[in-house]
């Protein structure tokens, strides 16, 4: 956790004091406060709405420099058909239950946490018994009369269109969807050769009965995924999972499983053990583990935990939760997992297509035997006249034999004709096969941005006491800074206000260094306010600065301070390498 707690500050009202920060420094606030507010929506200021930048540009570059991901964009609204597909429709449920005194609805296993070890696997009748059996009193009234748990969709529906002509949509509750209708385009791109990857980010919708705990858990939110296309005959990874394979990180595998309970081990040792079963996904479970620390997440409050059968979601063989802790506990902020062939083989039945699948080579033809049906000419002729060259063509095209005699065959112009035993015969055909057609597998990081960026928040938060007052310090990575550089004028006139806005201009000549002028206040508060955003480099410019252009420059986290000319500081900050002026 980010930094020590004064004695005048007691631990338990930490996170009031985040909070209460977040909406001062204009980093997050409740939507639509002037009219009541809206649970499970927050507005990013533009503090937080700079750090969120970040934090997804991080991400992307994390992933796309691995060469063989791009990047796409899709729509937000999905058609009923797709999701249908994908198993949302009928599988994207949260048990709900209300208080019959009051009438508010809760989510059933957020009722009982505590209870049970894992009540996201429950059924609705066993919820029902775990809340009647503990008398679990309504949240809001304190009452204890509850309806039945009961299954609830959580997508928002909407319509595409307008009056009777409109078509069932809903809004996206994750970006995957999208990323699997462009399989084919993707295919193409890579030059039909596995393995590849799409990522996307931008808003998800998920209609929660119960939302809490500020950006943990929203009904719009941010989201960053991935679907990464492989063989599973080929999977990627076992030989190099990546360059912290060897990190020491904290997994608790599937309690129904071969290996339950808790480990400390390396990525590297889980999977040759067989904790993390493919070697793709373990590949992801570093390179997730990589990208958080990255941007500011204290490594040892990072753990891994794996789905147990019971609770996994409708499309995974295997999912593993990348759970962070922070002042709520421990909340799972990335979920990896392996969901096989599930989407392709849904969409290709569902739509009719062929067109979501792969050619796999082999590296020496196969030989093969296979039965064909050969047409008779002497009893088609007479029986279709005309039209018997179409039914000698069609049945020579036919890449399965009926399984039964007569059967229906169809023409190229959609007519359909009646085949008999007497007019085919069955023979056996042997030939070399050179590859096969097959549906790729996919495996999945999802990311949840808002439960991401507060845990940066929550990690680099230090309070301290300086001067004795409650000093706050937001120790931010570089990476996700909301300004890079603070410059404050000791005085905002003698001509060190137009020395300051000099400065300025040329630091925002600056492709990519984000900077801010302030110059309210005495500088000691103005320092205070750079430090409580996580400003890593306040430069004062002062009367010595008139004389011989040289500014002063401060570190945020040590307070420690230097004296260069403006010059190589514009230098340093070019090459950002500022820390190397200490």
């Amino acid at each position: 956790m980010g930094g020590q707690v004064g004695d005048t500050m007691p631990e338990s009202r930490r996170l009031d004091r985040l909070t209460s920060m977040m909406r001062r420094r204009g980093i997050v606030f409740p939507s639509f406060e002037i009219y009541g507010g809206v649970a499970g929506l927050v507005d990013y200021g533009p503090v937080g709405a700079t750090i969120k930048r970040k934090v997804i540009e991080s991400w992307i570059d994390h992933w796309t420099s691995w060469g063989d991901i791009v990047q796409v964009d899709s729509p937000t609204i999905t058609p009923k058909s797709v999701l249908v597909a994908s198993g949302h429709v009928g599988e994207f449920n949260d048990y709900m239950s209300e208080c019959l005194s009051c009438n508010s609805a809760f989510r059933s296993d957020h009722l009982i946490e505590g209870l049970h070890e894992n009540p996201d696997s429950l059924s609705g009748e066993e919820l029902d018994s775990v809340i009647s059996s503990n008398n679990i009193s309504c949240p809001k009234c304190g009452e204890s009369d509850w309806s039945n748990a009961r299954p609830m969709n959580l997508m928002f529906p909407t319509t595409i269109g307008a009056m009777s002509s409109g078509r069932e949509a809903y809004m996206r509750p994750e970006t995957a969807q999208g990323m699997f209708m462009l399989y084919p385009s993707l295919y193409r791109h890579f030059k039909q050769k596995l393995p590849f990857g799409a990522i996307q980010t931008g808003r998800g919708y998920r209609n929660e009965i119960s939302p809490r705990q500020g950006m943990i858990r929203l009904r719009e939110f941010n989201m960053a995924e991935l679907e990464y296309f492989i063989d599973p005959e080929d999977p990627p990874g076992r030989n190099e999972l990546g360059e912290n394979e060897g990190t020491m990180v904290e997994m608790i595998s599937d309690p129904e499983g071969e290996y339950p309970g808790k480990h400390r081990i390396s990525f590297r040792d889980a999977l040759d053990k067989g904790i993390v079963r493919h070697p793709t996904v373990a590949s992801f479970l570093v390179r997730t583990y990589d990208f958080l620390v990255k941007i500011g997440i204290d490594g040892d409050k990072i753990r891994f935990r794996q789905h147990a059968g019971s609770e996994m979601a409708h499309y995974a063989s295997d999912c593993w939760d990348c759970e962070i802790l922070g002042e709520y506990g421990w909340i799972e902020c990335v979920g990896i997992a392996n969901r096989t062939c599930h989407d392709l083989e849904s969409h290709e039945a569902h739509s009719g297509t062929n067109l979501l699948r792969a050619w796999r080579q082999f590296e020496t033809p196969r030989k093969v035997s296979k039965e064909v049906l050969s047409p008779n000419g002497s009893v088609i002729g007479p029986i279709f006249r005309q039209r018997a060259g179409e039914v000698v063509s069609a049945i020579s095209k036919l890449d399965d034999t009926p399984s039964s005699m007569p059967f229906i065959l169809s023409l190229e112009d959609g007519s359909e004709v009646e085949i008999t035993s007497e007019m085919v015969t069955l023979k056996k055909e042997e030939g070399n096969v050179h590859g096969e057609w097959f549906t790729p597998h996919v495996i999945e990081p999802a990311f949840g941005i808002d439960r991401i960026i507060w845990h940066v928040l929550d990690h680099a938060f230090a309070e301290d006491g300086k001067e004795s007052e409650d000093y706050v310090t937001l120790r931010l990575n570089e990476k996700v800074c909301p300004y890079d550089i603070s410059i404050l004028p000791l005085f905002d006139k003698d001509g060190m206000d137009v020395l300051a806005e000099s400065l300025l201009s040329e630091v925002l000549a600056i492709r990519g260094i984000q900077v801010n002028l302030d110059s309210s206040g005495s500088i000691g508060k103005r320092y205070a306010r750079a430090d409580e955003i996580g400003v890593p480099w306040a430069v004062t410019v002062d009367h010595s600065s008139l004389a011989d252009g040289t500014v002063t420059v401060r570190n945020r986290d040590n307070q420690q301070q230097i004296r260069v000319t403006a010059e190589k500081l514009i230098t340093h900050i070019e090459n950002r390498d500022v820390s190397s002026l200490f």
